[in-house]
């Protein structure tokens, strides 16, 4: 990962200039990398940013259910199926 230095800044600085820092990452959709110790603590991004990549996570995981499935499907036989009404009568439903 690529990371651009003067999206850096140490905790102490931080915590100095907050507001300013978030108003920053807001307007330009930048990460803030936020050091401790000279290592990457953490990694603030906008809302905007975030959204975007919660959404590609769901994109990601439908992806990894479908080729699940489609595992799945490829030692499926029709003949073994069950009937939901039988399913249903057996549980009560």
């Amino acid at each position: 990962m690529l990371v651009q230095t003067e999206n850096m800044i140490p905790v102490t600085k931080l915590q100095k200039e907050l507001t300013r820092k978030l108003k920053e990452v807001s307007d330009t959709d930048e990460p803030l990398y936020v050091l401790r110790n000279n290592e990457m603590a953490a990694v603030i991004v906008s809302a905007k940013e975030f959204e975007v990549m919660k959404q590609a996570e769901e994109a990601i995981e439908f992806l990894e259910i479908a080729e699940a499935v489609k595992q799945r499907l490829k030692s499926h036989t029709r003949s073994r199926n069950i009937p939901w009404e039988k399913i249903k009568k057996k549980h009560g439903l």
